[in-house]
């Protein structure tokens, strides 16, 4: 019987988290590593010697050294124009999110993987935390009742170190986008059979209270997502805000006959406990440790490894970003940050290309 090829993988942006998905690829020995580039040469060595592994100056050469996988771990506003590139050469992706800074996007990321027959997966790592998975399984046995609401929160005491987050076009959006989103994913997952059929939201810079759509970057933010079969999520996020820890992150959802809830400990933004609620009581079914932050990164390997093509699921992408272009304020009938300001200038200078 004939071994599985191993894939060969590139990866496109080697800072903190593109080393560290590295990192957990490469001790998985599901692929074989072999480029890298970022356009800081230190990141790039640095990512280099860790993998043993060449360097390139640009998405070109990446994507001319026989490449079965790339990914992707640059800034926002690049992600969709390279994700498209890699996929157009016949080469399965895996991206930071965003995967794209609005729905339009999204949608473009993911036709281009459909017409190329190539997986894609993105960097939605809080899936992966030990125990949601059951959490998942609650939801969707019935074991809870009818859920019927539920909280996600994610407030960083800190706000990001990058410039281009706090610019809209090339960030597409704020905290909501930045941390929000992991939590919106988790809700549309645990809730796939229902449509999001409303959205609500006020978004705040500084404290003042922004006019939507806008392209101001909001630093807190309210939101309330109305389901089809009834189910009312509120979700609130932030950056710096004054807290008392360094993170509150939580995601609970409630049912008619109990709940689940997922929560940092001790303002972690790495350790959580899952537990399962029934009345005044709880029980347990996670506690850290968990080394979960690679996890999204290995599943889409195993994938690539097993000879997946395209995944219908990739769709959920695109809803996850129609939701957050509901939170913007900028729908199907709304106004748009990419067309604000089109990335592809950015990108092609990020990647190194003429």
């Amino acid at each position: 019987m004939t071994a599985p090829r191993v894939p060969r993988l590139g990866f496109l942006g080697v800072g903190w988290i593109g080393r560290n998905r590295l990192q957990a690829l490469a001790d998985s020995k599901l692929a074989d590593i072999v480029a890298v580039s970022d356009p800081s040469r230190e990141n790039a060595l640095a990512a280099s010697e860790l993998a043993g592994c060449k360097t390139c100056s640009s998405l070109d050469e990446l994507l001319d050294a026989n490449l079965d996988g790339l990914v992707i771990a640059t800034p926002s506003a690049l992600h969709a124009e390279q994700s498209i590139s890699a996929l157009e050469r016949g080469v399965a992706v895996f991206c930071q999110k965003p995967l794209g800074r609005t729905e339009e996007e999204t949608a473009r990321v993911v036709a281009a993987a459909r017409q190329a027959n190539k997986l894609l997966g993105v960097d939605l790592s809080y899936r992966f935390v030990r125990g949601v998975d059951q959490m998942h399984d609650l939801v969707r046995s019935g074991e809870l009742g009818t859920i019927y609401t539920a909280d996600l929160v994610f407030h960083n005491a800190y706000g990001p170190d990058k410039p281009w987050f706090y610019d809209s076009a090339l960030s597409g959006g704020g905290c909501v986008i930045d941390l929000g989103s992991h939590l919106v994913d988790l809700a549309l997952w645990m809730l796939e059979d229902e449509d999001v059929v409303g959205v609500s939201s006020r978004l705040f810079a500084r404290g003042e209270r922004l006019k939507l759509p806008t392209h101001v970057v909001e630093d807190y933010a309210t939101a309330q997502l109305d389901f089809s079969g009834g189910a009312s999520i509120r979700l609130a996020c932030s950056w710096n805000l004054p807290a008392g820890c360094e993170a509150v992150i939580e995601a609970a959802f409630y049912g008619s006959d109990g709940g689940v809830m997922m929560r940092n400990v001790g303002g972690s933004f790495y350790d959580f406990t899952v537990d399962r609620l029934r009345g005044t009581t709880r029980e347990n079914l996670s506690t850290p440790p968990d080394d979960w932050g690679g996890r999204a990164a290995l599943d889409w390997a195993t994938r690539l490894v097993a000879g997946a093509g395209f995944d219908p699921r990739a769709e959920q992408f695109t809803e996850l970003a129609a939701v957050l272009d509901g939170v913007y304020g900028r729908g199907r009938s709304g106004g748009s940050v990419a067309k604000a300001k089109a990335p592809s200038s950015p990108a092609r200078e990020y990647a190194g290309l003429p």
